[in-house]
C-alpha cells in the first residue's frame, strides 16, 4: 500500500491537466501556474496545444504524447521523473486519459514511485450530463463506440439492462448511424445529443431516441449522447410474463432466502412485499 500526500511535492511529479474543451476562459488559475511551472508539457498534438501555451504566456517546452508513440514517450517521461523535473500532460481538449492518451504514463509513473497529481476542469461528458434533464446521480460512461456496426450493436446490446444513465462520445459523421443503431437496441427511450459544448454554436437537441434518429440535422463539432438508463432489466420483463407464484420460485430457485425472493418480486412487479405475500397466500389455499 502507498500514501500520496500530492500538495509540496518534492522531486518528480507528473501533472494531469485539464484543458478547456471549447471556451479558453474555462482554464483554472491553477492550471496556468502549473503549466508555467512544468519543466515541459507533453501534449496529444502540440499544434492545438501550441496556441492554448501562446494565449497564457506559458514558455516550458512542448513534446508530442499521442496514442502512436504513447509507450517511448512514457518512457521518456519517466526518466524526467527521475531528474527531479515536474511534468504538465495536456490533452486536445478536457481532461487527459478520458478518450484520450494518459493512463498509460500515469501507471507506470506510479509504479515507479513518483505522484501523480490530477487537477479538477472542464469535461465534456459531466458537463452535458448535469444540463441533460437525464438522472445524473448514477451514470455510466461509455465513451466512443466501435465504427463498425456490427460490433457497435453488440456493444450497445451489452448495455440494454444498465439502470444509470449512458454517456457516449461521437463523431459528427458516425452520429446519424449510432442514434439508429441506439434506437434498435434500447428503443424509445429518452435521450439527449450535446454538441459543441461551450463554444459559439452550442447546442442541445433532447427527445426520445426515435426522434434523434429520424431527425435531419446539421451535426458538427464535438459531441456527446446521453441516453437514459433501463427501466427494467430484460430478466425482469420476462418474468412480469409469468404468474406471481412462478415469479417468486424463480428466485427461490436462484438460491435466495423467502424474505429476499419476496422483496425481489415485489420491486420487478411494482407491488409492496405485503402485497405477494398475500398474493401467494391465496394461491396455497
Amino acid at each position: 500500500m502507498k500514501i500520496q500526500k500530492s500538495f509540496d511535492a518534492e522531486g518528480g511529479a507528473l501533472y494531469l491537466v485539464p484543458t478547456p474543451i471549447g471556451n479558453l476562459s474555462d482554464m483554472t488559475h491553477r492550471a496556468v501556474e502549473v503549466l508555467k511551472n512544468a519543466d515541459c508539457v507533453y501534449a496529444e498534438d502540440t499544434r492545438v496545444t501550441k496556441v492554448l501555451l501562446s494565449h497564457f504566456h506559458v514558455s516550458a517546452p512542448l513534446f508530442s504524447y499521442h496514442v502512436f508513440n504513447e509507450g517511448a514517450k512514457a518512457e521518456e517521461i519517466i526518466k524526467h521523473l527521475q531528474a527531479g523535473k515536474k511534468i504538465a500532460l495536456v490533452s486536445d481538449a478536457g481532461l487527459p486519459g478520458i478518450s484520450d492518451p494518459g493512463y498509460l504514463v500515469a501507471r507506470e509513473a506510479l509504479d515507479a514511485g513518483f505522484p501523480v497529481i490530477s487537477l479538477p476542469g472542464a469535461n465534456a461528458a459531466l458537463t452535458a450530463l448535469i444540463a441533460s434533464g437525464l438522472p445524473c446521480e448514477r451514470f455510466f460512461f461509455c465513451g466512443f463506440l466501435s465504427a463498425k456496426p456490427a460490433q457497435r450493436r453488440k456493444e450497445l446490446a451489452e448495455l440494454v439492462d444498465y439502470p444509470e444513465t449512458l454517456i457516449f462520445y461521437e463523431a459528427p459523421h458516425r452520429i446519424r448511424a449510432t442514434l439508429k443503431d441506439m434506437f434498435a437496441v434500447f428503443q424509445d427511450r429518452k435521450a439527449v445529443v450535446a454538441r459543441e459544448l461551450t463554444k459559439r454554436h452550442e447546442e442541445y437537441l433532447r427527445g426520445t431516441l426515435k426522434e434523434l434518429a429520424s431527425l435531419d440535422h446539421d451535426y458538427k463539432g464535438e459531441i456527446v449522447i446521453m441516453v437514459e438508463g433501463a427501466e427494467k432489466t430484460a430478466l425482469q420483463k420476462d418474468l412480469e410474463k409469468l404468474s406471481l407464484s412462478e415469479h417468486f420460485q424463480h428466485y427461490l430457485e436462484s438460491g435466495l432466502p423467502e424474505k429476499e425472493a419476496m422483496k425481489r418480486t415485489a420491486k420487478d412487479r411494482g407491488i409492496s412485499k405485503s402485497d405477494v405475500y398475500r398474493e401467494l397466500m391465496k394461491e396455497k389455499r
